[in-house]
């Protein structure tokens, strides 16, 4: 057993039942998946545990329905039949599981959308009970929810009789730990998306770890207005860039870099017919969007992440949903792929990309996670870690 956390290696799960809360938050329209990464990169736990046989209960979420109420656009149906494909074995969908869930070694079941419960978002304590009676073992596989403190990511930990972390979560804590303390270097980080004030912490943490600070989106558009460039109408953060200000300040204090775009491909709106146009930076009008970089900053950026021996990336670099405004993340995503450096990949537009532009097999890691993957990079403590660490710790004093 590791000194920080309970694994499945430490366990023998046969005829045992076991609980895992894991992350099935994907994209689903009109009842179709759009994207299974995320149920893919469960599968070995699952696997594993069936095979023990131990009797498996799968506990996810989807979406951000009312709590309290049924709302069929939010029902985990459509997962737990892609887990039965994937499984090649049926997984039943348990609606009502209060008196208990019926399910025998080698099998598998699925509790509907937890947060269509009461108490799931507040850690009730009373729900967390509930959910810990039906176990015997207590798996947390969902690394992209442990920046939650909610009853089936935090609070089931503290009641279960053996609570571990599964062989997913400790893979990618593990993984980023190691990246962000221990980096190979030259290290370079990228960092996308619409907003600083999202993303503020995670930048002010990553300067004073990576040697090259990447920035793209509607991020860079407000760091170069900090640098006194004209970024026209583009989505920006007018109040942040005195903040971003301070981040330039402080990466040419301390010997760090962060290349600015110096050119753009601009449009008038963001549209699917808009005309998109490649100017310098200089040439940027006041009316002109920013919706991605350049030829000229992608080779610059080529050139910093094939001399990186570390490479984390969270974020696009343009509105790559539209054709004319997709190169520069196109290429951004393939020169990390090709990059023999360390790679780790997370947030959920990156996933995008990355199964956009097919690119996932040259990637070392990619992280399931959104906002634990960026609470991960600011070094903030997740409460779904700590509750298994705790778990850990109060076994090895027994």
């Amino acid at each position: 057993m590791s000194a920080e956390f309970i694994t499945l290696d430490d366990l023998d799960p046969a005829q045992k039942t076991v609980l895992i809360r894991a992350d099935f938050n994907v994209p689903v329209s009109a009842g179709i998946i759009q994207d299974d990464t995320r149920i893919r990169a469960c599968l070995p736990t699952l696997k594993r545990l069936v095979a023990a046989p131990a009797a498996v209960i799968l506990v996810s979420h989807l979406g951000r329905p009312r709590e309290g109420h049924y709302d069929d656009s939010y029902t985990l149906a459509p997962v737990a039949g892609r887990v039965s494909d994937l499984m090649q074995q049926e997984v039943s969908l348990v609606r009502s599981w209060e008196d208990g869930v019926s399910v025998r070694p080698g099998e598998l079941v699925m509790l509907e959308n937890i947060r269509f419960i009461p108490g799931e978002k507040s850690n009730d304590d009373e729900l967390a009970r509930r959910l810990a009676g039906l176990c015997d073992i207590y798996v947390n596989d969902a690394f992209a929810t442990a920046h939650r403190a909610q009853a089936s990511t935090h609070g089931v930990a503290k009641y279960a009789p053996v609570s571990c972390a599964g062989p997913l979560l400790l893979s990618e804590i593990e993984t980023l730990s190691t990246a962000l303390e221990q980096p190979a270097r030259p290290m370079a980080a990228i960092v996308g998306g619409a907003k600083v004030s999202t993303k503020l912490t995670v930048l002010t943490n990553l300067i004073k770890k990576v040697d090259q600070l990447l920035v793209g989106g509607g991020i860079a558009n407000t760091f170069l207005k900090a640098a006194g460039c004209e970024v026209g109408t583009s989505l920006h953060e007018p109040e942040l860039v005195g903040a971003a200000a301070d981040i330039l300040a402080y990466a040419e204090e301390h010997n760090k870099t962060i290349p600015l775009p110096v050119d753009a491909v601009c449009a008038k709106a963001m549209a699917e017919d808009a005309q998109a146009e490649v100017k310098s930076l200089a040439k940027v009008l006041p009316d002109d969007k920013i919706l991605d970089i350049g030829p000229k900053t992608i080779e610059a950026n080529d050139r910093i992440i094939r001399s990186a021996a570390s490479i984390v990336w969270n974020g696009p670099v343009g509105v790559f949903e539209l054709e004319q405004f997709a190169a520069g993340t196109d290429a951004l995503a393939r020169a990390i792929a090709a990059s023999p450096g360390l790679s780790i990949a997370g947030g959920g537009d990156t996933l995008s990309a990355i199964a956009r532009f097919g690119v996932a097999d040259g990637i070392s890691c990619i992280s399931t996670g959104g906002g634990a993957f960026l609470e991960l990079l600011e070094g903030q403590t997740l409460p779904a870690v700590a509750v298994l660490q705790d778990a850990a710790r109060a076994l090895h004093k027994a």
